[in-house]
């Protein structure tokens, strides 16, 4: 594959995460299933590419499929004799029943990549997305946490009466799993996917395999890496899985988010919290304490700087809030 399909892959995927709770969800069932479609050749060789020689998520490739299917849904034409008009009529379509806009370029990212597969893999000349211009997403600023409302956080959770059925030792695995969170900005599938052997406490620092299986190391706070530890021995947890469920296997990364809803039900915390947001949160402290915007994209792991720069606006609003709430004559 060229430089330029790389790139393309790249931010189709980073489309699909900013894409992340904003887009109509398709059916459970197989989307060519759905849409009554029998299985295409093509449509089945660029989604192998893409899980075997490009590592992309299970995300991805579900919301790809979507894409293409529906796409091929309502086009008789063959993917080589498709025009820029057949994709524009399709975007206007889209448009028309009011999706999102980021919806929009989701299911644009998904045909440019693979036009761009066909192009390599086919020897396909033209690709017709190309010419289609979208409708630019809108920017909107991540919600974040004050500090004082991530202590009331991480704090709950040793606050909380114990449920009788749950081990002694989940009320501290909860602590290390949101210490953890917040002291490195990890992903929601990086935390559930860590085993004991990612956490290194002598260079407190930890392993964290990202998007595309891309490795990082991350440090960790001495606060996380105690709480970490003081769960390890209390759920004595020496190898494997690092953060486990009461039957002791790998908690899933949706049984993380309910730990996470259900302890700020018992805080003063008055807007929904998501473990992105404690990402949010974490990215936006570092830079408010005077952290550089490129050690910042590394900790969190983003290919694009672009992606990191939406917290410099954050932390500039919060600076104007600062200001006008303080200054006599603002």
């Amino acid at each position: 594959m060229s430089a330029s399909s790389s790139r393309a892959d790249r931010a189709g995927a980073r489309e699909v995460e900013e894409s992340r709770g904003k887009i109509s969800k398709p059916s459970p069932r197989d989307s060519s299933t759905a849409l009554g479609m029998t299985r295409d050749p093509l449509i089945e060789e660029f989604l192998r590419y893409l899980a075997n020689e490009r590592n992309a998520s299970p995300r991805t490739l579900k919301a790809y499929r979507h894409a293409l299917t529906s796409f091929r849904s309502g086009s008789k034409t063959s993917w080589k004799k498709c025009a820029a008009d057949d994709f524009r009529n399709y975007l206007f379509g889209i448009m028309k029943r009011g999706q999102a806009r980021s919806y929009v370029r989701l299911q644009f990212s998904a045909l440019r990549t693979f036009y761009q597969f066909l192009g390599a893999r086919k020897r396909l000349r033209h690709n017709p997305v190309r010419e289609v211009q979208l409708p630019k997403i809108e920017k909107k600023l991540p919600l974040v946490l004050t500090r004082q409302q991530v202590d009331e956080l991480l704090t709950a959770p040793t606050r909380e009466p114990k449920s009788r059925s749950a081990p002694s030792w989940m009320p501290l695995r909860d602590v290390a799993i949101m210490e953890l969170f917040y002291s490195s900005g990890l992903r929601l599938s990086e935390l559930a996917a860590l085993d004991v052997a990612d956490v290194d406490p002598y260079t407190e620092s930890v392993r964290v395999f990202g998007k595309g299986r891309k490795e990082r190391v991350c440090p960790v706070g001495l606060p996380a890496l105690e709480a970490i530890q003081k769960y390890r021995a209390a759920a004595n947890v020496h190898a494997g899985a690092l953060f486990i469920n009461k039957a002791r296997r790998r908690i899933s990364a949706r049984s993380v988010w309910l730990v996470l809803k259900r302890y700020v039900r018992r805080t003063s915390i008055p807007i929904s919290i998501s473990p992105h947001k404690l990402r949010h949160s974490f990215a936006t402290h570092m830079l408010d304490r005077g952290a550089d915007l490129r050690s910042v994209q590394a900790l969190l792991g983003h290919a694009s700087l672009s992606t990191t720069q939406i917290y410099t606006h954050v932390t500039v609003e919060r600076l104007k809030k600062a200001y006008a709430d303080a200054h006599p004559r603002a």
